[in-house]
């Protein structure tokens, strides 16, 4: 080190220039315990004798027991910082991390999960001088077990055919199509593939790769329905200016027209279109929140807007002229539909406190992943490893509509933005943000940047209303919500719908819960008693049936089409005419308007002759059907019953062949 670099870019000679030793902490216990390599300090021995124990490995060498005593520590430390495992940014990083220890614990013999079991040793080893480790132990516990769970599949299956491969490989090059076979077919990571080819002295052929992934792409692309929407990206000079924080209407010139994405001087009655104005009240869609809609007036036009959209820094406005010409140049009247622009700023601060909500139920490593805010609703996506319990989201729900009747005053500022965020601003990771931001604070619960349009003061939201929860990706969860007018709306819906059952079930509203219980157990029942007469029927028509069987070459065969029975049915009169009739092959069907159902058996002292499954797929083949199953049992099904009499017919004569082959 020989220079201080100030702001400015100026160097300033350091007083005494010095080598930088990397002496971190590991490096000074080492010198410290008078050990040779960072592995064999404490910190690191206590982690590695906690997995060794786990695997019953008594070499305390094993490389991988120390890549898992490193990987413990850093997935841990990663998980309390917030991040959770997923295909992208710091979560794609911690993934590969796990997946990497969990490979070397294949290699010690670990089947089961035990990543997250080295938790608890690292928070004695560590949570006293790291006290975020020790609150957040739960936590990173259930994160790395459920990555565990979710990965341990995808690697039985995938080493189980890269080890095939590498057995019969003839060279030191494993092929493109496999390296693109574990990938797309058993989401077997290729960085995996590549750790394990640099263990045994293997290349990969990633030119190979390549090129299965570009076909692959093809594939997708041509068996795409979809073509270039209306209102793509265009290369448009000049900047609209955006004045819909401050009103809804305004006025302004065409600074451009276009119609199928080619530049024109006008649009007419009936053409679809885009206009570009100098200044506009209408919002661009941005930052999840949806383009305004409303129209554009001047001397003899009407354009119909029904989205905008940014194209550079012009705003695009597309929609449909509904009545007279607009030329390039006209002085427009832009007018917001006031209605939808109330309904979308409703639902974006609900967003808002839904976010900070979100973080106090659930933790600070809860972070947006994407949201979409519109008139009708809004969605929300999340980091969050596991499914939001019912007391969650009503704790959730909860805090929020406790902002709104606190009707807080929702202020808006200009910042720069490392002053923001020091002072306690949300923004999103990897998100770019200019010098300047726009600072959104909702009282003292909410304080985010955010350049979208938003209500005067919490109150103006009037009522928030989760309406569906669900996962989207691994350890990304979904929050569909609605507020506003659109929540009055859902709970008015809700309650029809709850009048309704009540109706159905001739029962009062409050007691309506209970009603539907009763009636769901006395179906059970219904349903438990028909089993048990189709069963009783069943039997006593096997018994009728073992008559009909004939003898082939000591072997009974029975081919029969039933009527009324149900799949189960047929398998239950199978297994009873298979200890009726000694050595017995037996194919019984049922039809249920064009649907055939096809059951066939084969006593076990024949299946090294005779295969249920073969014997099955004879007689659905000549049906128009397939099916499969067990030596001894096999289920299928046809859908032309014209010709099931013929099929069951010929069943002695296969059975014959069979047996005489």
């Amino acid at each position: 080190m020989q220079f201080d670099r100030s702001a400015d870019g100026k160097l300033t000679p350091l007083p005494k220039p010095s080598v930088d030793t990397g002496m971190g902490l590991e490096r000074l216990a080492a010198v410290i315990q008078h050990v040779n390599s960072n592995y064999d300090i404490d910190l690191f021995q206590n982690l590695i004798k906690a997995t060794a124990a786990l695997a019953g490995e008594r070499d305390l060498g094993n490389p991988s027991l120390k890549v898992i005593a490193d990987h413990i520590r850093s997935c841990a430390f990663l998980v309390t910082d917030g991040v959770v495992p997923s295909n992208e940014g710091r979560g794609y990083v911690l993934r590969r991390i796990i997946r990497r220890a969990i490979r070397h614990g294949h290699k010690l013999g670990l089947r089961q999960p035990f990543f997250h079991k080295l938790v608890a040793p690292l928070v004695e080893e560590m949570g006293a001088a790291y006290p975020e480790l020790a609150k957040a132990e739960s936590q990173v516990t259930r994160i790395l077990n459920q990555e565990e769970e979710r990965f341990a599949e995808t690697l039985d299956q995938g080493m189980q055919v890269l080890e095939e491969v590498i057995a019969a490989l003839a060279g030191h090059r494993i092929p493109g199509a496999t390296i693109f076979k574990l990938y797309d077919t058993y989401g077997f990571p290729v960085d995996l593939t590549a750790d394990i080819a640099r263990e045994r002295n293997l290349e990969l052929d990633m030119d190979g790769f390549d090129r299965e992934m570009a076909a692959q792409r093809e594939r997708a692309r041509a068996a795409s329905t979809f073509g270039v929407a209306y209102g793509h990206k265009l290369e448009i000079a000049g900047k609209t200016e955006f004045s819909g924080y401050e009103r809804l209407d305004d006025r302004g010139t065409i600074a451009a027209l276009y119609r199928d994405g080619e530049q024109v001087e006008q649009l007419a009655a009936g053409e679809q279109g885009m206009v570009i104005l100098d200044r506009t009240p209408f919002y661009a869609e941005s930052g999840g929140q949806a383009g305004d809609c409303g129209r554009l007036c001047a001397d003899g036009g009407e354009f119909a807007v029904q989205d905008t959209h940014k194209q550079g820094e012009a705003f695009g406005h597309l929609g449909v002229m509904q009545s007279g010409t607009l030329r390039v140049g006209d002085v427009v009247s832009a007018e917001v539909d006031s209605a939808a622009r109330a309904d979308t700023a409703a639902h974006h601060s609900a967003t808002h406190l839904l976010h900070a909500a979100l973080r106090q139920v659930l933790g600070e490593h809860v972070q947006q992943k994407g949201s979409l805010v519109t008139p009708e609703r809004l969605r929300f996506d999340f980091s969050h490893f596991e499914p939001m319990s019912r007391e969650q989201l009503r704790c959730v729900e909860q805090l929020v509509n406790e902002q709104l009747r606190s009707n807080n005053a929702v202020e808006t500022s200009i910042m720069d933005a490392d002053a923001a965020i020091a002072a306690g601003a949300m923004a999103l990771f990897g998100e770019k943000y200019g010098d300047k931001v726009r600072v959104l604070r909702m009282g003292d619960f909410s304080t985010e940047l955010c350049g979208g349009t938003h209500v005067g003061r919490t109150g103006d939201i009037g009522l928030f209303k989760i309406v569906a929860e669900g996962g989207v990706a691994a350890g990304v969860r979904r929050i569909e919500a609605v507020a506003g007018r659109r929540a009055l709306a859902w709970v008015e819906a809700t309650e029809e719908n709850l009048d309704a059952v009540a109706a159905a079930v001739k029962g009062a509203r409050d007691s309506v819960v209970e009603r539907v219980r009763q009636l769901i157990e006395r179906q059970r029942k219904l349903e438990k008693e028909l089993e048990q007469i189709k069963a009783k029927l069943a039997s006593n028509q096997g018994s009728d049936l073992a008559s009909q069987a004939v003898d082939v070459k000591g072997v009974k065969v029975l081919a029969a089409d039933l009527e009324g029975f149900d799949p189960k049915a047929l398998r239950d009169t199978v297994d009873q005419l298979k200890n009726k009739l000694g050595s017995a092959a037996i194919v019984l069907a049922t039809v249920q308007g064009e649907k055939i159902s096809l059951v066939a058996g084969v006593t076990k002292d024949l299946t090294d002759r005779l295969q249920a499954g073969k014997l099955l797929q004879e007689v659905a083949q000549h049906v128009g059907g397939k099916g499969g199953g067990r030596p001894d049992m096999a289920q299928g099904g046809g859908t032309e019953p014209a010709k099931l009499g013929a099929a069951l017919a010929a069943v002695p004569g296969w059975v014959e062949g069979q047996l005489v082959g």
